[in-house]
């Protein structure tokens, strides 16, 4: 009888990466595997989780801005930065989503786009964690038409004046800055680095999530904010600044949400080879290995693209329609792979006890955060035909 394999190890993946790739893989593993996994779940349950220690421990490890350079960021590669994304949502989406929204977004806009001043005072803070961040750029209603954004920057002498509100923004209740986006007098899309505790910000907690509970989410309101002039990010030029931002954070999506079906379908298998029912294993099971078998397929087959995605990346070649593609059919894959594994499960699918139906409740949020599906197929439709459907 042949011996178990974990899904990656069937084509032996591993032999297409660095040995630095798998050494920083191995160590965000360990992390995980002592710091989130024992905790997670009850973080779901109660809808909360420690953000400010698990910044600083992340932050400890150098994985808060890891893929930029200076000011303390690691300067990893786009591969072992997509690895570490991988890592981190096999155990939680929520958790993932940390590291992403404060290092892809955040510290990015700050480091591509901020003054000297602004990367000097912000971004070593960051990068250990002592200093949370978030992005404001979602509204109550302008969520994939960010362009036609309602929040306002005006000019009033020496200083800015901005109104408006941020909606569905992760890290928000308990961050000390926010990149904030919002349209000048002459209709310019302009970026401000907010510190929280400036006179007429305010942070609301969303409550009452079914998704992403292990992640803290909020409204911010800006009430006439008044800003020093050096608040505005001076390299940020229109709508296409925050646009690169999410580029970013899409990559880490491309790569994590195959993280959180890695797990469901380790999870799959060793509960299928262990659950008995009519006098043996139910993956003994004709229709139960066919599931498998085709899950396994789409989890290669995604992480083979994520793998030439981070390539492109690092050989600094990667096109924005190319993070589509792969934000696309990673995450659709991976919700495909959670609902299938919850069947395998049976009713012990829906139990906290096991991870699947939490990455799969999770997964119903990747997948329309940072670009929904109909968006991404958007683009990629724009690029294939020369023709742009968005309106």
């Amino acid at each position: 009888m042949p011996t178990r394999v974990s899904p990656l190890d069937l084509l032996e993946l591993d032999s297409l990466l660095s040995d630095d790739e798998r050494d920083i893989r191995a160590v965000v593993r360990r992390l995980v595997d002592s710091r989130v996994r024992p905790h997670v779940a009850g973080w779901f349950e109660e809808g909360r989780a420690p953000v400010r220690d698990l910044a600083r421990d992340f932050g400890a490890l150098g994985l808060l801005g890891m893929h930029l350079t200076g000011y303390g960021c690691a300067g990893a590669s786009a591969v072992a930065y997509g690895l570490a994304c991988h890592e981190l949502e096999a155990a939680d989406s929520g958790v993932r989503s940390l590291v992403s929204v404060q290092g892809s977004l955040a510290m990015y806009a700050i480091w591509r786009y901020g003054s000297e001043e602004q990367k000097s005072s912000w971004l070593p803070s960051m990068a250990t964690g002592e200093a949370i961040g978030c992005f404001g750029l979602t509204e109550p209603d302008h969520g994939s038409d960010p362009g036609s954004m309602s929040t306002r920057a005006r000019r009033d002498g020496d200083e800015w004046v901005l109104h408006g509100t941020k909606m569905w923004i992760t890290n928000a209740p308990v961050a000390d800055v926010a990149v904030i986006w919002a349209r000048s007098s002459d209709d310019a899309v302009l970026g401000f680095v907010v510190p929280m505790s400036t006179p007429g910000v305010t942070a609301n907690e969303i409550k009452h999530k079914l998704s992403l509970r292990a992640s803290s989410t909020g409204e911010i309101v800006l009430d006439e904010v008044r800003l020093p002039l050096s608040a505005a990010l001076p390299g940020a030029d229109g709508l296409r600044a925050p646009l690169s931002c999410l580029t970013e954070a899409r990559y880490g999506i491309v790569w994590g949400a195959l993280g959180a079906a890695r797990d469901c379908l380790e999870t799959a298998i060793s509960y299928a080879c262990s659950r008995e029912q009519f006098g043996k294993p139910i993956a003994g099971f004709q229709l139960t290995q066919a599931k498998l078998a085709d899950m396994t397929l789409e989890l290669q087959k995604g992480y083979l693209l994520a793998l030439h995605l981070g390539r492109l990346a690092d050989r600094g070649a990667l096109r924005p329609a190319q993070v589509s593609v792969g934000k696309l059919n990673s995450v659709r894959e991976a919700l495909e792979i959670a609902r299938q594994c919850r069947t395998i499960l049976g009713a012990n699918g829906i139990s906290l006890e096991y991870p699947v139906l939490r990455h799969a409740a999770n997964l119903e949020s990747v997948l329309t955060y940072e670009g929904t599906s109909e968006i991404h197929q958007l683009v990629i439709g724009h690029h294939l035909t020369g023709i742009p459907a968005f309106a």
